[in-house]
């Protein structure tokens, strides 16, 4: 039996586990730590591995998982509730991108027009995983900018379909063929309408069937074989085999399986997915880094000047404030995951010449490395731009959001943010007839509440323009809901400023977050994880037969104990 595959195997994953392990406690993607570890097994490392063509098969696997599980996440729901921002703010993001990288590549070298074309095709998307995981870390997923970022990323996960579809005919194969972008048409409608037919009537009553068999190693096979299957049909139409994979999830996303199709693909996709971009690494060449040092950190710093910026337009466009249009264009600077997909199958096609794909992945991975520091930077400018003297059309948004007829409110409560717990507020406060006002920075929700005549305004908490209009100067109550512990200490700090007679409750989502917003002035504070801690043992408690004073005297002492401002 040959061993040298399984050998290869056990010394690449074991220096990624030791370099993510570094990486994960300096807090950097984990995707760069195996993009490190995979230049330095490489060839043009230390040369660890032999069989690279090997590991780069199990990462086209990961790459068919990847677009799969991207497939079954995609919900129509999403889709709908973010379709201004995903249409607009995405199709303004990508294709304002393509555009300028298009003209900036077919300029520099003499590249040709469809190698330049495809070149901005990959450096349009940006990283869903680094993003998300960022966003998600930070408690700011359900926030303003969190939604408005989800939004773009979303319109680049979909564009890739056709990005993809393109691919042969910008390298010339369909010409060469004899085919046309009419053949391209009539393949993409015939996979539309496969798509359709299967998720409706092929899939769910296959998945029916076998989930009645209650086997999951049955419904496991079963799971792969469709997401291979669809692969290879599209492949065998002379497509991809990472569109048939995402066309495949898109099939199962509607079913009553898709979640438990996602959780039992999710432990291969990690595996799976850390070969490619294993791989990735292992293509990145040493010797060019050396060799050009200066036109790499040009070309880096040059993409993501232009990220940012364009992502930045398409927020503002959106009608967002000054500050969200910041945060929103620092953080999808960076290149993204699905773009290496994109190179690999373009270079394979012969749209990317071997410089501009060294010159690509040496862009991508120190772009990505970035990303944990240009949200940091993005917050620290936000607030620093904020304060200049700029025009209230930039300050507050374009969002048109016509003004309240309320001339003056006093003893109210002012409700920063109207998700799930501002909304919750606001239904006691107006059955308990206590007059309110929310301050909401989704321009359609501030739309569909004040036509439904809800007391609601457009605008950033953290400027006292805003929390003035609000009256908070008259307000006894102040509540502050939105997930971002930063932005509710600035809030508090200038809410206290203008009254200091205000009582301020914030909700934050840690118990290492109270001290900060204790500090700038709140009153109370709840942080989410302890009062579910608190909810659940209560449950046990009264599982249990405990006595009703008996449960309360203990969440007495757990509450004193972890409010200690709470104490009588």
């Amino acid at each position: 039996m040959h061993f040298g595959l399984l050998t290869d195997i056990v010394l690449t994953l074991g220096l990624a586990i030791i370099v993510m392990f570094i990486f994960y406690r300096f807090k950097f993607p984990a995707i760069i730590g195996l993009l490190l570890a995979g230049i330095i097994a490489g060839p043009h490392g230390v040369g660890l591995i032999s069989g690279i063509e090997e590991v780069e098969i199990l990462g086209e696997i990961g790459v068919i998982l990847l677009l799969f599980a991207i497939g079954i996440e995609f919900s129509m729901k999403n889709l709908i509730r973010l379709r201004k921002t995903l249409l607009l703010g995405g199709s303004v993001q990508v294709l304002l991108t393509i555009v300028i990288i298009t003209v900036i590549a077919y300029y520099y070298k003499d590249n040709s027009i469809q190698e330049a074309i495809f070149i901005g095709f990959i450096i349009a998307l940006s990283s869903t995983a680094i993003v998300i995981k960022l966003l998600r870390d930070k408690g700011e997923l359900e926030s303003v900018h969190g939604r408005v970022l989800l939004g773009i990323l979303i319109f680049q996960d979909l564009i890739i379909v056709p990005m993809i579809l393109l691919i042969p005919y910008l390298s010339g194969d369909m010409a060469e063929s004899g085919q046309s972008i009419w053949i391209i048409i009539l393949k993409f409608i015939t996979i539309i309408l496969f798509v359709l037919i299967g998720s409706r009537y092929l899939i769910p009553k296959a998945l029916f069937l076998i989930a009645k068999t209650q086997s999951k190693e049955l419904f496991n096979l079963s799971i792969i074989v469709i997401a291979f299957s669809v692969a290879f049909i599209t492949q065998s139409m002379g497509l991809s085999l990472a569109l048939g994979a995402f066309l495949a999830g898109l099939m199962i996303s509607e079913s009553d399986y898709s979640q438990a199709a996602l959780g039992n693909v999710l432990p291969f996709l990690h595996v799976f997915t850390s070969f490619f971009f294993l791989s990735i690494g292992m293509m990145l060449d040493i010797s060019y880094v050396l060799a050009n040092p200066l036109p790499i950190l040009f070309f880096t710093v040059l993409v993501l000047s232009i990220k940012t910026l364009i992502a930045a337009l398409a927020a503002f466009v959106l009608g967002y404030p000054l500050r969200t249009v910041i945060l929103v264009g620092f953080t999808i600077s960076q290149v993204g995951e699905f773009s290496f997909i994109l190179a690999l199958q373009g270079s394979s096609a012969g749209l990317l010449s071997p410089e501009n794909y060294q010159l690509f992945l040496n862009i991508s991975v120190l772009s990505m490395a970035t990303t944990p520091l240009a949200i940091l930077f993005a917050n620290k400018f936000g607030r620093r731009v904020m304060k200049l003297n700029i025009p209230d059309t930039i300050r507050f948004g374009y969002a048109n959001i016509p003004e309240s007829t309320v001339a003056s409110m006093e003893d109210h409560v002012v409700i920063v943010g109207y998700g799930i717990n501002g909304r919750n507020v606001a239904r006691a406060t107006k059955h308990a007839d206590i007059p309110h006002v929310i301050i909401e920075l989704n321009p359609e929700t501030v739309r569909q509440e004040k036509a439904e005549g809800e007391i609601i305004f457009f605008g950033d908490a953290t400027q006292p323009e805003v929390l003035e209009h609000a009256f908070i100067q008259s307000a006894r109550i102040l509540v502050i809901t939105i997930p971002g512990t930063g932005e509710a200490v600035r809030i508090v700090g200038i809410a206290r400023t203008i009254n200091p007679k205000l009582f301020i409750i914030v909700r934050t989502r840690l118990v290492h977050d109270l001290t900060a917003v204790y500090d700038a002035g709140a009153d109370e504070v709840i942080p989410e994880e302890f009062e579910t801690s608190v909810e659940i043992f209560t449950r046990v408690m009264q599982k249990y037969d405990i006595p009703k004073d008996e449960i309360e005297a203990l969440i007495d002492d757990v509450r004193s104990d972890g409010y200690q401002v709470f104490r009588n």
